[in-house]
């Protein structure tokens, strides 16, 4: 019985490894990526992005918003440098530096008969800096040599300091706040060559993880603390940056 049993076992193992014989095997498709040159290795790349906005709103009414009066801006610079240690493939550093300022001398809040909320001398300042290190790749669109998409991916840590303050005199009520934060994401984008040397680029905001840390002081007595960690990976068509990046 035994040896009728051992010789089933062989017979069913030899059928096993004729059927893995004669399967085909998978193999890896070469997509001829690395192949096409974008960028070769050996240059430099430098560049920047630079944005501002301000507004100025004076008896101001929107749906609930009544009679707002303030002013404000926002001013963000961010120059960047890399080398490309191999074909289509970079790594750099990366600044920046945020400043975001609002001065409101009313806003009223109105949702009804019941439910009223006026504020006073609205004030908030801020300033921001930024250090990340970034690695970068680029594909050709195509056999392209003008149109290439690219994927940054970037480890960066943020400072930030600000002051928001209402009211005045007795009704003065202010703090300040300081704010570490960690951030891993990916930025995709889109660059075009408009000469030999120099490129216009298209991304869209970082997608990550995203970790804040924030410590307060209202009054300069009492203190709050507040710690937030996300994720995000949708892609946001309202957060495009547009910059120009040499090569040389």
């Amino acid at each position: 019985m035994k040896n009728k049993v051992f010789v089933v076992f062989v017979l069913l193992f030899a059928g096993i490894l004729s059927v893995s014989a004669k399967r085909p095997r998978m193999t890896r498709i070469d997509r001829e990526i690395q192949k096409r040159v974008f960028i070769p290795k050996g240059q430099w790349m430098a560049g920047g992005t630079v944005s501002y906005s301000e507004h100025d709103e004076e008896n101001l009414n929107f749906l609930v918003l009544k009679n707002v009066e303030g002013l404000g801006y926002d001013f963000k610079v961010s120059p960047y440098v890399g080398y490309f240690f191999r074909d289509n493939m970079a790594a750099g550093v990366r600044m920046a530096y945020n400043r975001t300022y609002l001065d409101m001398g009313n806003f009223e809040l109105n949702l009804g008969e019941d439910f009223n909320i006026s504020l006073d001398d609205v004030y908030y300042l801020e300033h921001k800096y930024e250090v990340a290190g970034f690695l970068r790749t680029y594909i050709p669109v195509g056999n392209s040599k003008i149109f290439g998409l690219f994927n940054e991916c970037r480890l960066t840590y943020g400072y930030s300091r600000g002051k928001n303050s209402t009211g005045s005199g007795e009704k003065y009520d202010g703090t300040f706040e300081t704010v570490h934060n960690l951030e891993i994401g990916f930025a995709p984008g889109l660059a075009a060559f408009i000469t030999d040397w120099s490129a216009v680029e298209v991304s869209v905001g970082v997608m990550g993880f995203d970790f804040k840390w924030t410590d307060q002081k209202t009054n300069q007595v009492e203190e709050g603390k507040r710690r937030v960690s996300s994720g995000n990976f949708k892609i946001n068509l309202f957060s495009i940056n547009i910059g120009m990046t040499f090569y040389l």
